[in-house]
């Protein structure tokens, strides 16, 4: 009996893969079969990530790529269809950004919400744009857009950065609509906070912000969530190879929460 969580039959395309989150995301695909590619604008910090998963016995491809800019994204996407022709696909967009912190909403520039929403938002629309047709032509195909716990409630400090989170899934449940009755399935992962660089840089500058010390916002924070912890990119990884297999063949249009029960 075959396992239905493998990935053997599938390629994958990745935004934002090179390091943390993205980089276990990447190396939990291999490890169960997908071949990878691997697309950003920075290719030399994909090409350790590839020689990684070339450990796992599948082929990796490296692209550039600027998911803010269509004509890039376009090319991408072709050079991947020619390069894994005969594969199922699937689409993971990972690449963000976090934009302005520490600021209120009537203190940002246009500028800088402008461009949170050209990542987050119009990067993964440019993607998914792209690829649908790919898919729908197919019969079959996965998307699986990250998200975050601040597209559940709203966020201090942060307005841009969680407005693009509600933005994504209303793009990825209604794509989810449409795209459904070619047999392409499209959900999200939305997780906490996942230990890292990136948590400690935001906890640090909320602890500066607030006057106290590192440890004290990091407890508060763990306390916030059901099970008293922060997730690990693991936890988000192991989300992502779910939702792209057979496993989930009858999910789509959900937001998966990886979050230790901050959002229940």
């Amino acid at each position: 009996m075959s396992d239905p969580f493998r990935l053997d039959r599938q390629a994958i395309f990745i935004t934002g893969g090179a390091k943390g989150m993205g980089r276990a995301v990447t190396l939990r695909l291999a490890e169960a079969g997908a071949q990878v590619v691997l697309a950003a604008r920075d290719v030399a910090a994909l090409e350790s990530v590839a020689e990684d998963v070339e450990e796992f016995g599948v082929r990796a491809e490296v692209l550039p790529c600027d998911v803010t800019d269509p004509a890039s994204v376009t090319n991408a996407i072709d050079q991947a269809m020619k390069a894994f022709e005969p594969h199922r696909w699937g689409l993971v967009n990972i690449a963000g950004a976090t934009g302005p912190s520490g600021k209120k909403l009537w203190e940002h520039t246009y500028d800088e919400v402008q461009s949170v929403f050209d990542v987050n938002v119009f990067g993964t629309f440019l993607t998914m744009k792209a690829f649908l047709p790919y898919m729908m032509a197919a019969g079959a195909g996965a998307v699986v857009n990250l998200g975050g716990t601040f597209g559940f409630k709203g966020v201090r400090d942060a307005s841009a950065y969680g407005a693009t989170k509600w933005a994504l899934r209303g793009f990825t449940k209604s794509a989810a609509l449409e795209a459904g009755p070619r047999g392409v399935r499209i959900n999200m992962v939305s997780p906490g906070g996942v230990e890292g660089p990136r948590l400690k840089r935001q906890l640090g500058e909320e602890a500066e912000r607030q006057g106290v010390d590192y440890q004290t916002v990091y407890a508060r924070f763990a306390a916030g969530t059901a099970l008293g912890k922060m997730s690990q990119d693991e936890d988000v990884a192991n989300a992502v190879q779910f939702l792209l297999s057979d496993a989930a063949a009858n999910i789509t249009g959900q937001d998966i929460l990886v979050d230790g029960g901050t959002i229940v």
